[in-house]
């Protein structure tokens, strides 16, 4: 385990050299301080209130809970007090503009995975700190069009048995837990590594019969297993939270795909780039793996609206690239197998 160092020590000493990485720092700490909240809020369970409890809607469809809005609201009223111009929320319709002259913009989904409220399954913030590109004017939603690469400093916070913020600015991906007695954020891990190869994969397999052909022919030759062309066995995981996916990932490697299909409305998948899809790219990319949305890189992507959607794959490089390669090769699909009508494309 690394050395126990508190996230505030550890941001002191990487933001003393500019007036950006202090204003990054800044913010950062203040995200921790409201996860903290956010944090003995979930830890209160059916205590805390009717968390799961359905409240609205958002603008993408999505039911709004209880603990959406409140997630939410404790983000956005820690921000006010950063050096933070705008906010872009999964929970609202247009960007919040904060501060007209402040340098940064911060991109959020509050709570992720907020099915698994009341199952007790871990749930998440997700966020991604952009420079401020210009002057609001009143409006902030053309700040959030900018390519993952162009991130400060991105992250997540996890909800489970215990509660850990893995973060990245850039250098290496580090994991910091929550210390319930001090309430401090102490680094267990000071450079997480996702390892190159894997034999666990995650799909909702609900949709199969929606999936592309590259897809279909991807999971047939994993579920095929020993008796396949990849002639070994794989196991497949799905928990419908972004966050809990990651954290596995990043803890022991695998590979994650919410690719688009053939349902209305989900022909660019589910996720959404700005706010799920950029920061865990970069923590991926930044502990070794790699995300793509099934061929290309994402943080290479352009947004063009604030609520884009976006297929998203990540994990173990080897099997990114893999599924890039079934996605190019289509024309080499062979005759179907029974399970998902596809035959392999690739040996091991």
């Amino acid at each position: 385990m690394a050395q126990q160092i508190p996230l505030e020590t550890y941001l002191a000493g990487w933001s003393a050299v500019s007036a950006e990485r202090r204003a990054v720092a800044a913010t950062i700490l203040a995200i921790a301080d409201a996860a903290r909240s956010i944090a003995t809020l979930i830890g209160q369970g059916a205590l805390g209130g009717r968390l799961a409890e359905v409240v609205g809607g958002n603008v993408q469809g999505d039911e709004q809970k209880e603990l959406d809005v409140r997630a939410n609201e404790l983000l956005i009223a820690a921000l006010r007090a950063a050096p933070v111009a705008a906010v872009a929320s999964e929970e609202l319709e247009a960007s919040l503009v904060l501060s007209e002259d402040a340098p940064l913009a911060v991109a959020l989904d509050p709570l992720d995975g907020s099915s698994n409220i009341d199952s007790n399954v871990s749930i998440g913030t997700i966020f991604s700190i952009v420079p401020m590109q210009g002057k609001t004017n009143g409006t902030a939603d053309s700040v959030f069009l900018q390519k993952g690469a162009a991130q400060k400093a991105a992250g997540y916070v996890i909800y489970g048995p215990h509660c850990a913020m893995v973060l990245t600015v850039g250098k290496g991906t580090q994991i910091y837990t929550l210390d319930r007695l001090s309430g401090a954020f102490l680094m267990t891990v000071a450079c997480a590594k996702i390892p190159e190869k894997t034999r666990e994969y995650a799909i909702n397999a609900s949709n199969a019969r929606y999936w592309s052909e590259a897809i279909r022919a991807y999971v047939g030759d994993c579920v095929a297993g020993k008796d396949g062309p990849r002639d070994q066995d794989f196991n497949t995981r799905w928990i419908a939270s972004l966050v809990a996916e990651a954290h596995r990932i990043l803890m022991r490697g695998g590979v994650f795909l919410y690719p688009g299909d053939a349902r209305k409305g989900y022909g660019s998948g589910r996720l959404r780039l700005i706010y799920e899809a950029n920061p865990v790219a970069w923590l991926v990319e930044q502990a070794g793996g790699c995300a793509t949305d099934g061929r290309e890189r994402i943080l290479d992507a352009t947004p063009q609206r604030l609520h884009q959607r976006t297929p998203f794959v990540f994990g173990s490089k080897e099997e990114v690239e893999r599924i890039a390669r079934y996605k190019s090769d289509l024309h080499a699909i062979g005759e179907r197998s029974p399970l998902f009508n596809q035959r392999g494309l690739f040996g091991t």
